[in-house]
């Protein structure tokens, strides 16, 4: 007779995902600093927002290669994740760079949707969509690009040089319309994610 093996929650793939729930305030206290307005800070604060977004590719990998699933990575993982994302998305709006109805209404898609999912865990299992990677991908790419220390319009008087001029204005503006694609796909994939529960549910009650 052979038993599953148990899998031990101290294992590196929840080290890395739990090391990343750490740096969500680190990140938006070096974000927030000055205003916002000091490009150091702007350059720690992207500094620990890619660090971040690496170690969640890292710990899913690490996780399925070598079966190091375990029920705490399931709940704690998701959770990572929206906390640097959504911290990213609150700072940003703090500081002026995202109008606060974009952060609204991103933040109430993604939280109903890690609810649902960890709710519905034990009975019903919804894959991953491709849309979903799409829209973590366009997520993390948008908020990275304007965690930098670009100048644009009037919001930090002209304060960041790192791109001056036109070029800091055009990469700005490309992370804007990339933000934009990551909102429409994350109201997409949101959809999907409620349609898809609702037809497992459905045929579950056949």
């Amino acid at each position: 007779m052979t038993t599953e093996q148990q899998v031990s929650n101290l294992n590196i793939a929840n080290v890395l995902t739990v090391l990343r729930i750490a740096m969500v305030p680190l990140f938006g206290w070096a974000l927030l600093q000055d205003g916002g307005d000091d490009p150091m800070w702007r350059w720690i604060a992207f500094a620990v927002f890619a660090v971040a977004m690496i170690t969640d590719k890292i710990d899913g990998d690490l996780a399925r290669k070598h079966n190091l699933i375990t029920d705490f990575g399931k709940i704690a993982d998701p959770i990572a994740d929206k906390a640097i994302t959504g911290m990213a998305f609150i700072g940003l709006s703090v500081v002026g760079d995202i109008w606060w109805w974009v952060t609204i209404v991103v933040l109430l898609r993604e939280w109903s949707v890690t609810l649902l999912r960890l709710s519905i865990l034990k009975d019903v299992v919804i894959a991953a969509a491709q849309s979903g990677k799409v829209k973590t991908v366009l997520q993390a790419l948008a908020l990275a690009g304007l965690i930098w220390p670009l100048p644009h319009g009037d919001a930090h008087g002209g304060a960041f040089d790192f791109w001056p001029g036109p070029l800091g204005e055009v990469l700005f503006y490309a992370s804007q319309v990339m933000l934009a694609a990551a909102v429409a796909m994350t109201m997409w994939s949101g959809w999907e994610f409620f349609r898809d529960v609702r037809r497992q549910r459905l045929a579950r009650a056949r």
